[in-house]
């Protein structure tokens, strides 16, 4: 998540941006010099850290799959969705359940700009301009008013944001607004930088508060705390390598049966149901 911007800003090549580092460890070609730089250092200086990355996409994408295939849910909102990779949550859900609608929300100007270019022709997608600190602003905005019927469940995605809002930011109000404002029913994925007490949290930790002034590790309880007054499924708050892993993973670099690096570690997922 980066610091709150009015919808209209340009993009600032100056500055690193969390969404374009993110899209750069994966693979992506929308970043720049500066957010390269960024990257370099995980990949320079904490090799390994990249797995952190794919580790994340891979659990997000089946998490979405699993809910689309296996509940009535038909409607999710992504909060701080980043930049547009492969498998995006309309593109899964979709491909399960085509009547599927998914609200994305950032701040990043470059996010909006290639969002809304990838969805200019999906009428079952919108991206929302609001900073995800700001849940009532994202819950009556326009478009997710005219997308999301709040009466009905509905699957909020908590993808590697939460780790991004500092304490004093109340990243568990966020969590509880949304709690608060769907109906039973709904699903909360969260994936989340799993602090391992090791040097290479504490440095990857670090660079990312030395550049962005945010990025907060937490222990799996922590993480846990976040979602409380719901039901965390099976099994549980585990590293997102090993959340409901299958097959398919095999795509994002994990082969069947290793153990997992320390990096791997580092990152930890989660769904959630309110009862």
């Amino acid at each position: 998540m980066a610091t709150v911007t009015n919808e209209g800003s340009s993009i600032d090549q100056t500055k690193p941006s969390i969404a374009r580092v993110y899209d750069y460890l994966l693979g992506g070609k929308d970043n720049y010099a500066v957010d390269r730089e960024i990257g370099d250092v995980f990949k320079r200086d904490l090799p390994g850290s990249v797995a952190i990355a794919f580790a994340n996409r891979a659990a997000l994408t089946r998490a979405v799959r699993e809910i689309a295939k296996t509940t009535g849910i038909r409607q999710f909102i992504d909060l701080g969705s980043g930049l547009p990779t492969a498998d995006n949550v309309h593109q899964v859900a979709q491909r399960h359940a085509p009547e599927s609608r998914v609200v994305y929300v950032d701040i990043d100007p470059q996010v909006l700009v290639h969002g809304r270019a990838l969805l200019e022709n999906n009428d079952r997608t919108r991206v929302v301009a609001v900073d995800v600190r700001d849940p009532e602003g994202i819950r009556t905005h326009p478009d997710t008013v005219d997308l999301i019927d709040f009466t009905r469940p509905v699957a909020v995605i908590l993808s590697a944001i939460l780790h991004h809002v500092n304490d004093d930011e109340d990243p568990a109000g966020i969590v509880r607004y949304w709690r608060d404002h769907v109906p039973s029913g709904s699903y909360f994925f969260v994936s989340h930088f799993r602090s391992g007490n090791n040097p290479e949290t504490a440095e990857a930790e670090k660079v990312l508060q030395r550049t962005f002034g945010r990025g907060r590790w937490r222990t799996d309880a922590e993480i846990a705390s976040l979602l409380d007054g719901l039901e965390i499924l099976d099994p549980g708050i585990v590293p997102a390598s090993l959340w409901r892993h299958d097959e398919t993973d095999n795509a994002w670099g994990r082969d069947e049966g290793r153990e997992l690096t320390v990096w791997e570690h580092l990152i930890a997922a989660g769904l959630a149901r309110k009862a």
